[in-house]
Parts: structure tokens; C-alpha cells; sequence
């Protein structure tokens, strides 16, 4: 039995061992799926450890940069991000790097949230990894005008100048946003301390704006509620995305892409 798993630190919070047993159970592949802790000082051990007998591994945080690093081959995607969520290894032994991140996220807004970025003001809050990670797929997603914002500025235009050839794509400090935008998506991870980004409510135009936090929780982010509050039509957290990048990484290994939606319901 092929034999696949999720590396990170912390890791035992992590759904993806129960979304990929439902992925098998669903598509009839026959496969393994486990949850891997790395030590902090040494996530290339834990991985070539596995990658004896493994055919593949999922690289959850804080190791997606260094797993960028560490394989030899990357795909298109994982170019552009910088980092890697997916590993394949091939039949000759080399590793293929992927980040399905992206794809995930832009399929849950359009298609399973019905959200059409075509020609829409989206906003891209943060400029980290998690950022950088989905800018290509929102770009090929068509919209009017992508905008990265960030505390440091600089950061925002380092990654504004990386993809300008990808879209219309800008840069901003929160300071100099003010017309309401149709899609706010928030990549920070200011949610899981429970803190908010400092976004102006004007850029939110009751009944029009929606809102989206890469993170997920049992409960509405502080993001959503703060967001909801200022009249947003629709907010949506990261479960979505979870669910869709890692049927994007099944797809890589297996050669078939799994229905997501009773995954996806069967978690909520």
C-alpha cells in the first residue's frame, strides 16, 4: 500500500490524515495517510526518512520554504510561490515540488462559494508566504486589479514587482487604501492570535464586499466577525481551501481528482 503523509510543527491539530481517507475511501485508491511531527532543527531528516518507501508527502508549517530548498525539481506554481506543500516522488527517485495552495483557495471562492474574481477590486492582505503562495492562481483568476497590502511596504511591492508580468497586480500600506474593494482575502495569521490586520471598514461596501481568512477555526474567526460587523454580504474562513489544495495534491499522486463537496460537509 503507497504510502502518504503531512509533515509540520505543531501537527497534531491536522485534518488533512481524515480528509485523504475520505479522498481513498471515495475514488477506491488504496493508500496510507499520516500525520508526521519534525523537529524544528531538522524537517530533512524527517523527510528523506519517509521518502524511502513514502510516494509523497504534504508540508504544512513551518516548513514549506525549506521544503522549497529541498527538492529537485518544482513545478511552475512552487516556482513562483517560493515554497512547497507537495512532494511527489517520481519513479526515478528525484522529488517534485508543488503548492497547491493557490488552486485551492481560488476553487473554493468561484466554485464552491459561486464568487467570480473575473474583473472584481480584490484585496490581498499580507505579504508573507501564505501571500506569495496564492497570487499567481488569483491572478489567472482574471481580476481588475489585485492589490497586496502589508504593514511594511516593501514587502508588498517586493512581491507586487516578482508577479507583475502574472496580472494587474499593485501594492499599498493600509494607510493609503480608501475605495471599497469587492473581495477582501486575508493571508495573515493575525487570526490565530486573535488579532485583526489594521483595515480601514471603508473598504467594505455593505451588501457588496465579501471577505475571506485563509485561517479556520471551529468558530468565525475574529477576521469574519469584525468583518460581518462592518456589513459584509459574505465571509468565509480557510476550511474550503484545506479541503481543495489537498484534493489538488491527490490528484498529483493519483492521477484522479476526488468530489470535494461531502469531504468538505463532512468536516463543517
Amino acid at each position: 500500500m503507497d504510502r502518504y503523509a503531512v509533515i509540520g510543527n505543531p501537527i497534531a491539530h491536522s485534518k488533512s490524515p481524515l480528509i485523504h481517507s475520505m479522498f481513498a475511501e471515495q475514488t477506491g485508491e488504496q493508500l496510507s495517510y499520516e500525520a508526521l511531527l519534525a523537529p524544528l532543527e531538522d524537517f530533512a531528516g524527517t523527510l528523506r526518512s519517509f521518502l524511502v518507501e513514502g510516494r509523497g508527502v504534504n508540508v504544512t508549517v513551518p516548513f514549506k520554504e525549506q521544503a522549497w530548498e529541498l527538492v529537485d525539481q518544482h513545478t511552475p506554481a512552487a516556482q513562483l510561490a517560493g515554497a512547497v506543500n507537495t512532494i511527489q516522488r517520481l519513479d526515478d527517485g528525484r522529488l517534485l515540488g508543488d503548492n497547491t495552495d493557490g488552486k485551492g483557495l481560488v476553487r473554493d471562492i468561484q466554485h464552491n462559494a459561486g464568487f467570480s474574481l473575473a474583473d472584481k477590486r480584490v484585496l490581498l492582505v499580507g505579504a508573507g508566504g501564505a501571500a506569495r503562495g496564492v497570487i499567481q492562481p488569483l491572478l489567472q483568476a482574471g481580476p481588475a486589479q489585485l492589490c497586496v497590502v502589508n504593514r511594511t511596504v516593501e514587502k508588498a511591492e517586493h512581491l507586487a514587482r516578482l508577479f507583475k508580468d502574472q496580472g494587474p497586480i499593485s501594492a499599498a500600506g493600509f494607510d493609503w487604501l480608501e475605495e471599497p474593494v469587492d473581495l477582501i482575502i486575508n493571508a495573515t495569521s493575525a487570526s490565530l492570535d486573535g488579532k485583526l490586520p489594521p483595515i480601514s471598514p471603508q473598504l467594505i461596501l455593505p451588501g457588496h464586499t465579501w471577505c475571506y481568512d485563509m485561517m479556520y477555526a471551529s468558530e468565525a474567526t475574529v477576521f469574519n466577525r469584525w468583518a460581518a460587523q462592518q456589513g459584509a454580504v459574505r465571509c468565509l474562513d480557510g476550511l474550503g481551501m484545506l479541503v481543495e489544495q489537498a484534493a489538488e495534491a491527490f490528484l498529483l499522486w493519483r492521477g484522479v481528482r476526488p468530489d470535494t463537496a461531502p469531504v468538505l460537509a463532512a468536516l463543517r
